[in-house]
């Protein structure tokens, strides 16, 4: 009877474990965009290689070095996963390098970026980037880290100075969008809300963006809430 009654509880016990939402592991439904290994499942929308003044040959722009993404930022242009997505929560690692005037962002939502219509294709036009500057000691805009740019200011900064590493979440859900930098809440934010928002689209691509000067990611995953 002991046996019987002890094997019965253990069996109990398994089961309330594993119908306990807070035990189930804590990467399920996330997907992992980049491997570690090279940019398969990316697309480079703009220039592809620059010209190192320092021994006059070209180079890429893009490439993966030691398990990370890295751009050198000699020319504009973004490195897009070639999938789209409407409702999702993205996570991103990245560090800044620290050089003057060092300058990046994540575009979400958008689409192709041509070079031939810039001001109609990039991300800040076309949909929204999130910015991603080296300005903790500066007072936060329309324009710096964690904005969305040129529209909508981080209600407070919670990145670290570069070249520390930063991580970033990004949550839309339908127009609803939420910014996360380093587990705080930096935007909270309906684009129904503004006027001149409200046709911005609620589906498209993903993309990391080339701009002035080394930018490194690493952790880059995306989690699907998009209703089957």
């Amino acid at each position: 009877m002991f046996r019987l009654s002890l094997f019965g509880l253990i069996i109990g016990l398994t089961c309330s474990w594993a119908e306990d939402p807070k035990s189930q592991d804590k990467t399920e439904g996330w997907i992992d965009l980049f491997n570690k290994k090279d940019l398969t499942g990316w697309v480079i929308d703009g220039p592809k290689e620059y010209k190192d003044k320092t021994d006059n040959k070209m180079k890429p722009l893009w490439e993966v070095t030691d398990g990370m993404i890295h751009t050198s930022g000699k020319g504009f242009g973004f490195l897009r996963y070639d999938k789209e997505f409407s409702d999702f929560h993205l996570l991103v690692e990245y560090r800044l390098s620290k050089e003057k005037d060092v300058n990046s962002g994540i575009g979400i939502r958008t689409m192709v970026f041509d070079p031939k219509k810039s001001t109609d294709t990039r991300p800040s036009f076309y949909s929204y980037e999130v910015q991603l500057l080296d300005d903790s000691h500066k007072t936060p805009n329309e324009h710096a880290t964690g904005s969305l740019y040129r529209y909508v200011a981080p209600k407070k900064f919670a990145h670290k100075p570069a070249p520390e590493w930063n991580t970033i979440e990004i949550e839309c859900i339908g127009p609803k969008i939420r910014v996360i930098m380093n587990q705080e809440e930096v935007i909270n934010f309906d684009q129904n809300s503004k006027e001149e928002l409200k046709k911005k689209p609620l589906k498209g691509y993903i993309c990391l963006q080339s701009h002035s000067a080394n930018v490194d990611f690493r952790t880059i995953r995306i989690k699907d809430l998009s209703k089957k």
